[in-house]
């Protein structure tokens, strides 16, 4: 019997972030379907990610996998802005709380106005990020919103073994907000409490003896997230947290900030690993 409450956290193991081979994307309507924003390396991440599973499954007492979930017209979409001259905003244009004001990048909803100002304004006094416009991406509905066919199928098998659930924590819903994080959107929306602190979530991650974290990107959902779990963490207990580093991946252009958020976890006292040394602790905790 299992002597540890080991938790794996998979951040956003989804089709829309995974540099999947063109022979394993399916035809759906007669429509090829391809991967909306690829993360380089992240199809093998995935896949180190399953091996983990079903090779250590029986040590994990619980798995939980988070899910971008937008709509289609999203504050982070292209579909929600446009130029001021009228013509469309493409992906990966940043855009500040100045662009605005001075006309360069408004919202298509003219009335969204002082509402997309105030977000930026405060997104940019939080330092965390500068608002991105990203492609359409994880549609709620849409094959880009499933999850990694061999992480679903590594973790359905561990359900079944253990006659259990792994945990989903749906992120991202709410289109007013940029919602990197499994624990709070970037900017919580104070009519939302989907966008706030989640804190039954908090509250099972602490309950862990050891919590695994994987997922996509490094650079943005996998560093927002472990960045705020430390937030709302035991100061003393970080090294309970392990980074698997060969299981995530950043952005292209964003290695800088994914380096530096590794760099800044370990100084805090998270531990910094891979998947191959973890996976003496799970067998040892069968």
């Amino acid at each position: 019997m299992a002597t540890q409450n080991i938790h794996l956290v998979i951040i956003d193991p989804q089709n829309d972030f995974c540099d999947l081979p063109e022979s394993e994307r399916p035809v759906l309507g007669g429509v090829p379907q391809a991967p909306a924003l690829p993360v380089i390396g992240a199809d093998a991440d995935m896949r180190r990610v399953a091996r983990l599973i079903r090779e250590g499954g029986a040590g994990l007492s619980n798995i939980s996998i988070t899910l971008d979930s937008h709509q289609h017209v999203d504050i982070a979409h292209p579909t929600f802005w446009r130029q001021g001259d009228g013509e469309a905003v493409v992906p990966f244009t940043p855009i500040r709380a100045n662009d605005v004001r001075a006309g360069r990048y408004l919202p298509r909803p003219a009335d969204a106005l002082p509402r997309v100002i105030a977000y930026l304004e405060q997104l940019e006094a939080n330092g965390r990020y500068v608002h991105m416009v990203w492609p359409v991406h994880c549609e709620i509905g849409t094959w880009g919103g499933n999850v990694h066919d061999a992480v679903r199928r590594a973790y359905n098998a561990w359900e079944e073994a253990r006659c259990g659930i792994v945990n989903k924590v749906v992120k991202g819903v709410n289109p007013w907000t940029e919602h990197y994080s499994a624990i709070q959107a970037e900017v919580p929306d104070p009519a939302d409490p989907a966008t706030q602190l989640n804190e039954a979530f908090m509250a099972q991650l602490r309950a862990a003896d050891r919590v695994l974290i994987a997922g996509e990107a490094g650079s943005h959902c996998v560093k927002a997230t472990t960045e705020h779990i430390v937030e709302n963490y035991d100061a003393g207990s970080l090294d309970k947290l392990i980074l698997l580093t060969n299981c995530m991946s950043p952005v292209a252009g964003f290695e800088a900030q994914y380096c530096g958020f590794v760099e800044d976890m370990r100084r805090r006292g998270v531990q910094i690993a891979q998947s191959s040394d973890v996976l003496p602790l799970l067998l040892a905790n069968r």
